[in-house]
């Protein structure tokens, strides 16, 4: 029973950082149009960002500043967004099919340095040790678990609601308005460069934020948590759950994760030898089919996203306004 408990806290800890990871991009593809195909790599930033900052010194290896944890969780995250204020600044004016291929490459040049510069990223080998929080005051990594998962869940919900402020207002009001027609938004005074690129760099902030989260639980990262896969599986949670909507894009990642996380206990389990050394690209196969028939079952995703229509005017105001004409 313990064991089972244990795995489920651990399934909720991954989902609930799968969750922050598809908030970010909401915010760009849901809410801005911003097709971001490097998802990966500003994880990659806020992951290897807190490491560096917050694990311990290693020979030849920079950084091992051991800092506290929360100063290196927000080095992290501000690693991850100036990325993406670069990455902005260079790609932003570009459209739609270009912008993907461009942030896409910008994550593979990201695996290719974490994989290459030994002495920043520790290479193939990656970076390993870095002390979880509260580790060293919890003896049980039962207990240590269940604590994560509520730190998790904590700033998961300090996520959504600080992007549900942020949409609902004139801030992303605009941001929808860009996306729906960006002539109509500029003709009314918008700048449409600049909102995308805050946009972008909010949610990037908010991905390195999941991969702060990532590297604090598993106290190791390494190039194989940076390859497309990642990209690929973030945005099957934001596609099932529904763009626009972050309830959606919670409830996304939660069906997303369990459909990866069973299906691979299932082939290595259940399928015969031959099989289970194909069980990744199983995987693949699995997911995009799911993609697919979502896209043609219900496009919108399980929770789409919710426009609020102005209030019609009342027969008092429409009086009203009469009279002053």
């Amino acid at each position: 029973m313990i064991g089972l408990v244990s795995y489920l806290t651990f399934f909720l800890t991954m989902a609930g950082i799968m969750a922050i990871i598809t908030l970010g991009l909401n915010l760009h593809w849901g809410y801005t149009g911003l097709f971001n195909g490097g998802v990966v790599a500003f994880f990659g930033a806020g992951a290897y960002g807190t490491m560096i900052l917050g694990g311990p010194s290693q020979p030849d290896q920079f950084g091992g500043f051991e800092l506290p944890y929360l100063v290196a969780l927000g080095g992290g995250v501000v690693i991850a967004g100036a990325l993406a204020w670069v990455v902005g600044l260079l790609t932003l004016r570009l459209r739609h099919d270009y912008l993907a291929i461009s942030t896409f490459g910008i994550a593979v040049a990201l695996e290719a340095v974490a994989r290459n510069a030994q002495w920043l990223t520790g290479g193939a080998r990656g970076l390993r040790g870095f002390p979880r929080p509260f580790e060293d005051q919890i003896d049980n990594n039962f207990l240590f678990g269940v604590v994560f998962l509520l730190i998790v869940l904590t700033v998961l919900g300090l996520i959504w609601l600080s992007i549900e402020r942020l949409v609902n207002s004139p801030f992303g009001r605009a941001l929808r308005a860009i996306r729906e027609d960006e002539v109509a938004a500029r003709a009314l005074g918008k700048n449409p460069v600049r909102l995308r690129l805050w946009s972008l760099v909010i949610g990037a902030a908010i991905m390195g934020a999941g991969g702060g989260l990532y590297v604090s639980y598993t106290a190791f990262v390494s190039p194989q948590d940076l390859l497309p896969i990642l990209t690929f599986q973030i945005w099957a949670m934001l596609i099932v759950g529904g763009a626009g909507n972050n309830r959606g894009a919670v409830l996304g990642a939660v069906l997303i994760w369990g459909v990866w996380t069973l299906s691979g206990f299932a082939l290595t389990r259940l399928a015969p030898a031959s099989m289970q050394i194909d069980a990744g690209s199983i995987q693949y196969i699995l997911i995009g089919t799911l993609i697919v028939c979502m896209l043609i079952w219900r496009p919108e995703g399980l929770l789409p996203e919710k426009i609020k229509k102005s209030q019609p005017m009342t027969a008092r105001k429409a009086a009203s306004n009469s009279t002053r004409e």
